[in-house]
């Protein structure tokens, strides 16, 4: 509201100057360094090329227009009054959770497909995944918020050569076998501890068996379900658990392999089939079929990506680690080769997850010395493990301090903003008329009415106005990290706006003798609960207590 007022000002200002003949598309805002200066400011240096003038010289020409602005050098500096400030606590208030929501006309609509985690069904979660679906999940919630129709999949890697080798190593539990110890011949094994109680399980319903397919489809069975209460557990949702093997079952594996060849995109060489994907800016061609006949890892991508084009999509949006960097091209080339648009396809890439304890980092060992994300729950919790998973951009390496996370203290990101709300719900518990519920015989709730608004008093003591621009400032935030597919600045932004409630507690008093001042700040502490509860809640999936 505020910032839109302004740049629809700016651009009527600058129409009155005789400058909007060189403006180009929408001005750049931003926000003065210096709040003396100013809540928003524009540069118009960019005029200065067209119009042949000192850029000092436009901006003066311009602030003479609005009584709102004033010039200082390049820029055109405004700020705004009272009752626009006062307005947009109004509309906080007034539109609630739906606050922040593009309106339907601001927005182009798509369906989407978000596929993330997608880990093998051979182990429990490390802490790896934890990150894909903490930043997967939030940013589901902050699509469908902002308009977007989306569908979250996870796709099921239970085909191939490392389900045999989770049988393998259930037979050996099972049986009481060793594993062996020549490091090399060891790594065809699973050979951590989590299989010892699956290996119980077994026995408790069956025979001793050194079947391996028997044995790899219980394991793989009981791991799936592991996952899935895992996720439950930490408020992730699926709308679909899809199964390689009942891709490569339905023949769909081999379908693409046929039309590729029939694209005239596949030839032999060395006995094995290659996909010529260097033709689509891949850096080489790839392999989708051995000289033995089996498949790659490639071939079951390139149809399952297929698949989701074929189910009538209109984004695929897909979370990977690192590692796999150098297939977003090779699946890109697939899905043109075939006649798709690969610009369909966003991959984001991520960096992994460091942990550190008590000052020192521990990575992530092999499986069997692996630390797990339910092990990390149950360390720090799941609001502390969403929000520390969540708050750095994808492409960093996050560096997880447990203990940390685990203080009451304002240094630990997730308890500061979490007190904020606490401390926002506190006092509106606290603020209470001195009338009498004839019925109930308890004190009634102040009234909180949004039209005694004062605004003067509302906005021109200590911290107000930096309060209320920055809950001007969620919409942006919405709107660019849908767009951008970022959730780290969702809670980037709401530390920012709890340290710029705190300051304003700190500096003020809101519950006083004075009903209408204690009504005006009543009326921010709520919007501030609000936006705090809507980021925290709805996007994050993270707890807004109102208790601490």
């Amino acid at each position: 509201m505020i910032k839109d007022f302004f740049i629809n000002e700016l651009e009527n200002a600058i129409k009155l100057s005789g400058f909007d003949g060189y403006t180009r598309g929408t001005p750049a805002v931003e926000r003065p360094k210096n709040p003396d200066f100013g809540d928003f400011a524009v540069n118009v240096s960019p005029l200065a090329k067209f119009a042949k003038l000192p850029p000092a010289q436009i901006a003066a020409a311009i602030a003479e227009k609005n009584s709102n602005f004033s010039a200082m050098g390049a820029f055109v500096n405004f700020k705004a009054g009272d009752k626009l400030l006062t307005a947009l606590v109004d509309e906080v208030l007034d539109k609630d959770k739906n606050f922040g929501k593009p309106a339907a006309n601001e927005i182009v609509p798509e369906k989407i497909l978000l596929e993330y985690i997608s880990a093998n069904p051979t182990g429990p979660f490390h802490i790896g995944h934890g990150r894909w679906a903490a930043m997967g999940s939030a940013l589901a919630n902050l699509l469908k918020f902002y308009g977007h129709e989306v569908y979250q999949e996870f796709y099921i890697n239970d085909a191939g050569s490392q389900i045999e080798k989770l049988g393998k190593s259930l037979a050996i539990r099972v049986n009481g076998g060793e594993f062996p110890s020549d490091e090399q011949e060891r790594k065809n094994f699973y050979a951590g501890e989590y299989l010892i109680p699956v290996a119980e399980k077994f026995l408790a319903q069956n025979a001793p068996t050194t079947d391996v397919k028997v044995l790899a489809d219980f394991a793989k069975n009981e791991m799936e379900t592991q996952q899935k209460q895992l996720l439950e557990k930490f408020r992730v949702h699926f709308d679909n658990f899809y199964s390689e093997q009942a891709l490569h079952d339905s023949g769909d594996v081999e379908k693409c392999v046929e039309a590729l060849k029939k694209s005239g995109k596949i030839y032999e060489k060395d006995g094995a089939q290659w996909f010529r994907s260097s033709d689509y800016g891949d850096d080489q061609d790839r392999v989708v079929k051995k000289a033995d006949g089996s498949n790659t890892y490639l071939t079951a991508d390139i149809a399952y990506h297929i698949d989701k084009l074929k189910r009538g999509y209109d984004r695929l949006i897909n979370i990977w680690g690192a590692d796999h960097h150098g297939y977003v091209a090779r699946v890109k080339a697939s899905v043109a080769a075939l006649g798709y648009d690969p610009e369909k396809l966003e991959v984001l890439l991520g960096q992994l997850v460091n942990l550190v304890i008590n000052g020192e980092e521990v990575r992530m060992g092999k499986r069997r010395n692996m630390v797990t994300l339910e092990e990390l729950i149950d360390e720090v919790g799941v609001d502390a493990t969403r929000f520390w998973m969540s708050m750095r951009n994808i492409d960093t390496t996050l560096d997880f301090d447990i203990e940390l996370a685990k203080t009451n203290s304002d240094e630990n990101p997730i308890f500061y903003v979490q007190y904020a709300h606490a401390r926002c719900c506190s006092i509106l518990r606290n603020a209470v008329s001195e009338k009498i519920d004839t019925a109930t015989g308890e004190k009634l709730p102040a009234p909180l009415s949004q039209s005694q608004l004062d605004a003067a008093r509302l906005t021109n003591v200590d911290g107000a106005r930096q309060v209320v621009l920055k809950l001007e400032e969620y919409k942006s935030v919405i709107t660019n990290s849908a767009q951008n597919r970022q959730v780290y600045t969702i809670c980037r932004y709401v530390q920012e706006l709890a340290a710029e409630f705190h300051s304003f507690y700190n500096a003020n008093r809101v519950i006083s003798e004075d009903k209408e001042l204690m009504q005006s700040r009543l009326a921010l502490v709520r919007a501030v609960k609000t936006v705090l509860r809507n980021a925290l809640e709805d996007i994050l999936s993270v707890g807004a207590p109102e208790k601490m």
